[in-house]
């Protein structure tokens, strides 16, 4: 490039940014102030069909037709995606004051596309773009939403009516939630009725297992880490679950197994809702909903000294007991027909079966021990055995037709009891199958020989 008797900042400039600016695939020109090129890129002059000689120096109007360039420089006002026509063709440009303290010394022109169909082709790529993110924001939201509503919990009893009252009283505010109930009576489908009803639908519902996390690892769980917090820490770092749940619900099972040392720290975080990574400093502000449920009584454990008594003062704001599924038997036809249904869609088939009198009968008067989720499993494994037609008497498991299991829980010690004859029963249904085989019934029972030589001897049935 030839240099011109222009001020030293030009010279300087353009020294500078001829070698970035040639690089451009599109075109570029700058011009001072007087509207005169002091540079043209060779993609500009490979276009144009002009040599570079025969510009540098020029007024723009002579050299570049339609242009405005000259106007940027006097006016100092950019002109960015303006349409400019050069040699009959329509291109999409751009047009930059360049400043040097404060005042306009010069404009720099740069060709954005020399279509204007490559525009209509980038913004349809971006609407493509956005409708992919917009869909995929659509599916993290719904991983992280409320998987069950109202509509999943069936039943018309007294008792589960009673229930549902309650969960649309706490929907209506923020307050913590305590849900007791035995194992397998749906605690977790409540709490996620509860956020559904709530204000709060729209954002993450984030679940966590107490007992299903090792309490070496529960705390980084639930307050994240900060990059090199401990050893396999991942290098961006990681947001706990308390983070994830802002300005949702986070939903804490079997919280009567959370170690007491965890408790102080989840106290803390429900009365100030702010946190600390582990191992970081930055205290993050967080808006969440606590809902938690245990199948233990906390107020022994408060009493015994495994949980924190301010702590259970602040959990339980709103108690919520879901009903055993032997308070509710008037319910069982219609939760059996909805896991028909269930059945029907995952199978992907027709499914006619329906369930003969005495076979309802002797389902409502078992005591269900395991509640709705033992239910299920003998939905399940009934309709394995029978695809089609009526299901019978004696379709049905052993352990519901056993007599004494059809007494309610008043009538006999403790629940464990309960399922400490079922479980007696069980072993020796499998030993008769498998002529007292014990290798042969531990493997049918899916439990290591040891273990079934201890249950043998808790039963009394050591000799056999």
């Amino acid at each position: 490039m030839r240099r011109l008797p222009y001020p030293l900042v030009f010279q300087d400039y353009v020294d500078l940014v001829e070698g970035g600016l040639n690089a451009l695939v599109n075109g570029t020109l700058v011009i001072d102030r007087q509207g005169n090129v002091i540079f043209y890129s060779k993609s500009y002059e490979d276009f144009l069909g002009i040599a570079h000689d025969e510009v540098i120096g020029r007024p723009c109007t002579k050299v570049i037709e339609n242009t405005r360039m000259h106007i940027v420089a006097e006016t100092g006002i950019p002109e960015v995606g303006h349409s400019h026509r050069i040699k009959g063709q329509d291109m999409v440009v751009q047009r930059i004051p360049i400043r040097k303290d404060g005042q306009v010394i010069g404009a720099v022109g740069l060709v954005m596309f020399r279509k204007v169909e490559d525009v209509v082709s980038l913004m349809n790529k971006l609407d493509v773009l956005a409708s992919q993110v917009e869909l995929y924001e659509k599916e993290l939201a719904a991983l992280r939403s409320a998987r069950y509503s109202l509509r999943n919990i069936v039943g018309d009893s007294p008792a589960i009516r009673k229930a549902v009252d309650e969960i649309l009283n706490a929907a209506r505010s923020s307050f913590p939630v305590l849900l007791t109930g035995e194992s397998g009576t749906g605690k977790e489908l409540f709490a996620h009725a509860i956020h559904s009803e709530s204000d709060r639908r729209r954002f993450p519902f984030v679940r966590l297992n107490c007992a299903a996390i090792p309490e070496s690892l529960l705390e980084s769980e639930l307050f994240g880490y900060e990059p090199g917090a401990f050893t396999g820490a991942q290098k961006s770092g990681k947001p706990g679950k308390f983070e994830l749940a802002h300005r949702g619900t986070i939903f804490l099972d079997e919280i009567s197994e959370m170690p007491k040392s965890m408790q102080a720290k989840l106290l803390r975080v429900l009365q100030e809702k702010e946190l600390e990574r582990l191992g970081g400093t930055r205290v993050i502000q967080t808006d969440f909903r606590l809902i938690v449920a245990t199948n233990r009584p906390i107020e022994s454990l408060v009493a015994d000294g495994h949980f924190r008594q301010d702590l259970y003062y602040r959990l339980n704001v709103i108690p919520i007991a879901i009903p055993p599924l032997r308070e509710r038997r008037e319910d069982i036809p219609a939760i059996i027909e909805r896991k028909l249904q269930e059945l029907r869609t995952e199978l992907g088939a027709p499914l006619e079966v329906e369930l003969a009198d005495d076979a309802m009968e002797a389902l409502k008067q078992y005591c269900w021990p395991g509640n709705i989720r033992e239910l299920m499993n003998v939905v399940e494994r009934v309709v394995c055995t029978v695809k089609e037609g009526t299901i019978r008497l004696d379709h049905l498991p052993p352990t519901v037709l056993k007599k004494k299991y059809l007494k309610s829980l008043d009538e006999r010690s403790s629940l464990q009891a309960m399922m400490d004859d079922i479980e007696k029963e069980i072993i020796l249904e499998t030993l008769k199958k498998t002529g007292n085989n014990k290798a042969e019934a531990a493997r049918r029972l899916r439990i290591d020989r040891t273990a079934l030589y201890k249950k043998l001897r808790r039963h009394g049935l050591a000799g056999i």
